[in-house]
């Protein structure tokens, strides 16, 4: 978080016309990975970003890394065939272990910790329908167990109906990865310049253009662009909708048990709560999202739903204190299936 980092590095902005082999738009952690593999087979990479590198969405996010997509499984099965579902969960746990590798190998510092995922049911009625989501998953083996309520609250002192106990899951600082993956590529070979924003990009030649708003031109044989939910501008049907979500975090030395403090934990309700311990000590909350965030407004907005969020914190672990130090909000898409899609 930018909160608890400040700007990393810095770079110069572009007031040239360049030509390079891949232009990456899009300083954030998506940027990051994507240039960084490409490197890695042996391309010729420019990243640029309007603002500081990591200074979109993910200086706010609370970077819980789960398998899980937006989609439940048992529903995702009636969208798509059964073992296709499977494939795109199992898809999710590898993503997770392979971020893990990356991060070892390349000795990043970004406070990378693989972790355990627990998904309470905040009622009875949800706790059905859990059940039903802990059957398929377990049918393709992807290391979860059932918990009732009462094994809850005794491991992890969480009040629920009954959970499912994930075995994979992460928790990770993605602004310091993004920077720190960036400056690493920055002393190979890798091409970075922020404060450079794009005009327009043109499709229509051989070759992709990228048009600044300084008037210059950046040529590519490939534009891939990781510009998270402001993509949907260069989209020509609606195919993700946006909404806003929120986080608090407590004061540092909140007192965990060692379950709690080793767990990513999330809940059934609408919009569902998300909840992990920092590696520097205090407790993150999160959700309370919303499809609407009036600017006039935002201040008020993020008070009142940080209020929120601590009540629900103290709803399911009533015996831990919660002291708020302070609280965010941020933008994210989200597609009809959940999945990755296609233009």
């Amino acid at each position: 978080m930018i909160g608890k980092n400040g700007i990393l590095y810095s770079y110069p902005s572009l007031y040239q016309a360049m030509d390079n082999e891949i232009l990456v738009i899009g300083g954030g952690i998506t940027g990051s990975l994507i240039s960084h593999a490409l490197m890695e087979d042996g391309y010729k990479v420019m990243l640029i970003d309007k603002r500081d590198i990591a200074m979109g969405s993910i200086s706010a996010t609370t970077s819980m890394l789960q398998y899980e997509i937006d989609t439940l499984m048992y529903k995702l099965c009636e969208m798509i065939r059964e073992t296709g579902a499977a494939e795109c969960y199992q898809g999710g746990i590898d993503a997770i272990l392979d971020l893990g590798v990356l991060v070892k190998s390349n000795k990043i510092d970004c406070g990378f910790k693989l972790q355990e995922s627990l998904y309470i049911a905040h009622d009875r009625q949800s706790s059905i329908w859990l059940r039903k989501e802990f059957d398929i998953r377990d049918k393709y083996n992807l290391g979860l167990k059932w918990l009732d309520g009462a094994e809850v609250k005794r491991k992890f002192g969480v009040i629920c109906h009954g959970a499912i106990l994930s075995e994979t899951a992460a928790s990770v600082d993605a602004y310091k990865l993004a920077h720190k993956l960036i400056h690493r590529n920055k002393r190979k070979s890798i091409q970075v310049y922020d404060q450079t924003e794009i005009d327009r990009i043109e499709t229509s030649g051989k070759r992709p253009k990228a048009f600044l708003k300084t008037g210059q031109t950046v040529t590519a044989n490939h534009i891939i662009c990781c510009t998270g939910f402001e993509s949907t501008l260069l989209l020509k049907e609606k195919v993700v909708d946006l909404y806003y979500t929120y986080a608090t975090v407590s004061e540092q030395g909140i007192k965990l048990n060692k379950h709690v403090q080793n767990t990513l934990i999330w809940d059934t309700g609408e919009p569902y709560t998300y909840m992990r311990s920092t590696d520097d000590g205090r407790f993150l909350v999160g959700g309370e999202d919303s499809s609407f965030n009036f600017q006039f407004f935002q201040q008020k907005t993020k008070e009142r739903k940080a209020d929120k969020l601590i009540k629900k914190f103290n709803h399911f672990l009533p015996e831990i204190e919660f002291i708020e130090d302070f609280s965010w909000a941020g933008t994210f898409g989200t597609t009809k299936d959940g999945l990755p899609t296609l233009e």
